[in-house]
């Protein structure tokens, strides 16, 4: 997950720290901790999976796949239980290594067990009221799939609940904001702004917690037994949303908005798009959904209707409620921060506004579609991989004010109206796009090879993936953890380190911030002080980032003329 401010060794091991250890906690209250969903009313048979080799498994008419672009493709049907059974049996291994990677990270952040155990306590009465805002059917949808959980993590929580409130610490981490940023950016164009008039919507959700995290990207199909069928683009063990259309052309994306850091644990947002994706067949019913929701942090959700041939921004938070509709235009435009009326005069989204990166690429988006008059699905994937600033400026691989930031979950793209959508592959959103077509999937008779993409439609990787400057920003990323490891020891780096590492990523500030601060660690002032300086002739990302940076540099010359 990204960061807003340029203590990135300090602030990322807290916000990962305190994002996984959501699913840590041990229980609620005393009534939320022996809570259990009644799961009577619904039938259940136990699955027996059929492996057909690493990558293939089966269940009835259920199924998990790898597709040749390294996504895996899930399809369940059935009662909210038997959704839960099937999913969990299906994924397990998948699932079962999510869990891995982020109690790992507690691990390895916070060694201590005291200091877990301190969390823990905490965490259990932060979340004692979220079952109290969860549907019961998907209580039990959860239930049926933490039947798969690891035993392993037994001690820390029962599995239901590591299930629950795993949902909960996608929240958790768009409230940090202060500490972090999920500079996620969408669109919907339709009318005179795409070829055929159609409506379309890309979106990159910029969702990072670490490479292994992101590894086992997971586009789930879904037909539960009451509702709408639906798709979603996600990880294993989730059953929230957050990129998805259902088979009546209604889309969902979330973008975080600024948030206080909430005092009680309500509806998780992931979950409010999901009931929107199962029951929604409009944008009407879709704000009535949301606007009943008791959510615990602000969000923007995009929702697009094939129904309506539009789109709309609904903007939710503790205490506010919005939607945001254009007028005399045919696009929506969503970065990280709120449009519409009733957020005109938030001091803490105005906040958002002046010191975050989410004004920046909202302009770049602007821009773009300027240049870009009539949009298909292959000119929006070209937009979501666009990683130069304004006006084409060079602002450095990996820069938040870019687009494409380089550390994108996924990249989506969908055609309501012909209820076709196109999920990015690896690396990043650079990898080709899979098309699916949500009428094909969702019949019977094109489900029988479990073969679900339409390849004729893939949109083709980019070739920035393939060239010498992603490879340099590649080793760019694994030289950066090395040399913030380097500054808080003894150990030392060459200048030729130094100078190779400045070349990787010359546009970018950070790498001049970064070698700054390891010739302030040795007490080499003059040094900082020549890399400080060139930091500020870069596109800094967020105001406090150039704080950051001025601080050093005072601190520099003030060492330098003792």
């Amino acid at each position: 997950m990204k960061k807003t401010n340029t203590n990135s060794g300090a602030y990322n091991r807290l916000l990962l720290c305190l994002f996984s250890v959501v699913i840590l906690i041990s229980c609620g209250t005393s009534k939320s901790v022996h809570h259990l969903p009644d799961i009577r009313q619904y039938s259940l048979e136990i699955p027996t999976v059929h492996q057909f080799n690493d990558t293939t498994f089966s269940y009835k008419q259920n199924f998990l796949t790898k597709n040749k672009q390294q996504l895996w493709e899930l399809y369940i049907q059935g009662n909210p239980l038997q959704l839960g059974y099937n999913n969990g049996a299906l994924t397990q291994y998948l699932m079962q290594k999510q869990e891995e990677i982020f109690f790992s990270k507690v691990e390895g952040f916070v060694p201590s067990k005291f200091k877990q155990r301190i969390l823990r306590g905490f965490l259990k009465w932060y979340n004692r009221k979220m079952y109290l805002n969860v549907r019961e059917d998907y209580q039990a949808e959860l239930y049926g799939l933490s039947r798969y959980s690891s035993d392993r993590y037994n001690f820390i929580a029962s599995k239901y609940l590591r299930s629950l409130y795993l949902h909960g610490a996608h929240d958790i981490g768009h409230a940090l904001q202060d500490l972090a940023m999920v500079g996620c950016s969408s669109l919907a164009v339709w009318n005179e702004n795409t070829e055929d008039g159609d409506l379309l919507i890309g979106r990159n959700f910029d969702f990072y917690v670490g490479d292994d995290f992101a590894k086992n990207k997971l586009v789930e199909f879904v037909k539960p037994e009451s509702g709408i069928p639906y798709m979603s683009v996600s990880w294993p063990g989730m059953i929230g949303v957050v990129s998805g259309m259902n088979k009546e052309g209604i889309t969902v994306t979330i973008n975080a908005g600024k948030s206080k850091i909430p005092l009680t644990a309500k509806t998780p947002i992931s979950l409010v798009t999901r009931e929107i994706l199962q029951y929604a067949k409009n944008i009407e019913e879709a704000i009535a959904i949301a606007r009943k929701r008791n959510v615990f942090v602000s969000e923007s959700i995009l929702v697009g209707s094939a129904a309506d041939k539009n789109a709309v921004l609904i903007e939710v938070s503790p205490k506010n409620f919005g939607v945001y509709r254009v007028e005399n235009t045919s696009r929506i435009i969503c970065t990280n921060h709120f449009q519409s009326e009733a957020y005109k005069d938030d001091a803490r989204n105005q906040k958002q506004i002046e010191e975050s990166h989410s004004e920046y690429r909202y302009e770049k988006l602007k821009e773009l579609l300027q240049k870009n008059i009539k949009l298909n699905p292959e000119k929006i994937a070209a937009i979501l991989r666009d990683r130069s600033g304004l006006k084409s400026q060079k602002i450095g691989y990996g820069n938040e004010k870019a687009l494409n930031q380089l550390l994108a979950h996924h990249a989506v793209i969908f055609s309501p109206q012909k209820k076709l959508a196109w999920v990015s592959s690896g690396p990043y959103q650079l990898g080709e796009f899979v098309c699916y077509d949500l009428n094909r999937i969702f019949t019977d008779e094109d489900r029988k090879n479990n073969d679900l993409s339409r390849s004729e439609l893939n949109i083709p990787e980019d070739g920035f993936a393939n060239s010498q400057e992603f490879r340099n920003y590649e080793e760019y990323r694994q030289s950066t953890i090395k040399i913030n490891e380097t500054i808080h020891n003894t150990d030392v780096l060459t200048d030729e380190f130094l100078t190779h590492y400045t070349n990787l990523n010359p546009d970018f500030w950070k790498v001049y911030y970064i070698t700054g601060r390891y010739h302030f660690s040795r007490k080499e002032y003059e040094k900082a002080k020549t890399e400080f300086e060139k930091a500020l002739t870069k596109e800094i990302t967020t105001l406090p980032d150039k704080r950051e940076i001025e601080k050093y540099l005072k601190r520099s010359k003030r060492k330098i003329n003792y």
